[in-house]
């Protein structure tokens, strides 16, 4: 039997998040990788899925029509609304915990992704060193990091455990961790953030992460970071691709 729900992706924290999603909730899905290395995700036939020319999207054969979601912040809610009754890894609709799960979605989608990921381009990617650009994004993910620390520190305090709302593993949880899990890749140390070495240790352990981590290909930033050689072939391999893509847009929208 085909699977049901159709998973445009790529190995990136912004896709990770909805595989991990995907293997928490026990889904079955079927995985179309996007070579974003040969600009896959701006050929038309994607775009229809998704206009903005981003990875993830899913399109779910279950209603129809089709459902199309594009934007992990968007499909995790999707998934969470439509599959997962027991809340498992979210709280019922209009709850206060529902709306503080939203409030977390949204603050990573809208600060610690963006801000991440370009302190990702200007400490990796760049042709140009420019150390106001590194210091400018680090600090501000730095920010983001200790509010995620005060956050965790404060719901232990208060017996809700390590978890960002209302005592349990959400997808709340898990969207941040998909950002944290590069910390290396910024730049950065998480020495100042001892709480979320601990939280992100319990989440790398669960099986649905490690599942979700390794879609489309096998996550290799962590076995690469170990050896000064290995950092600096994986970041050769990527700023390639990076920077055509980069290239390309400025071609298009002169």
């Amino acid at each position: 039997m085909p699977a049901t729900i159709k998973l445009y992706t790529a190995g990136t924290p912004n896709g990770q998040k909805v595989n991990i999603a995907l293997e928490e909730l026990g889904l079955d899905y079927e995985v179309i990788k996007i070579d974003i290395a040969k600009n896959v995700q701006k050929e038309p036939w994607f775009l229809d899925i998704n206009p903005n020319g981003r990875i993830p999207a899913i399109v779910d054969t279950t209603v129809n029509p089709p459902q199309r979601i594009f934007e992990g912040g968007s499909i995790l809610q999707y998934l969470t609304a439509r599959y997962d009754k027991d809340h498992k890894i979210s709280f019922p609709y209009d709850s206060a915990e529902y709306w503080e799960t939203i409030e977390w979605i949204v603050w990573m989608q809208s600060g610690i992704g963006p801000m991440q990921g370009q302190a990702n381009h200007f400490y990796r990617y760049a042709p140009e060193k420019i150390e106001y650009g590194i210091n400018r994004y680090q600090t501000e993910t730095k920010r983001l990091y200790q509010v995620l620390e005060d956050r965790l520190v404060a719901q232990s305090s208060k017996g809700k455990g390590l978890w960002i709302v209302g005592g349990k593993y959400t997808i709340a949880d898990l969207a941040c961790f998909s950002w944290v899990e590069w910390f290396r890749w910024a730049g950065l140390t998480l020495d100042k953030f001892p709480k979320i070495q601990e939280w992100k240790k319990v989440i790398e352990e669960r099986p649905a992460t490690e599942k979700g981590l390794n879609v489309p290909d096998k996550f290799e930033l962590r076995e690469a970071m170990k050896t000064k050689e290995g950092e600096e072939e994986y970041a050769k391999h990527h700023s390639n691709w990076v920077m055509q893509g980069q290239k390309a847009d400025q071609e298009k929208h002169k």
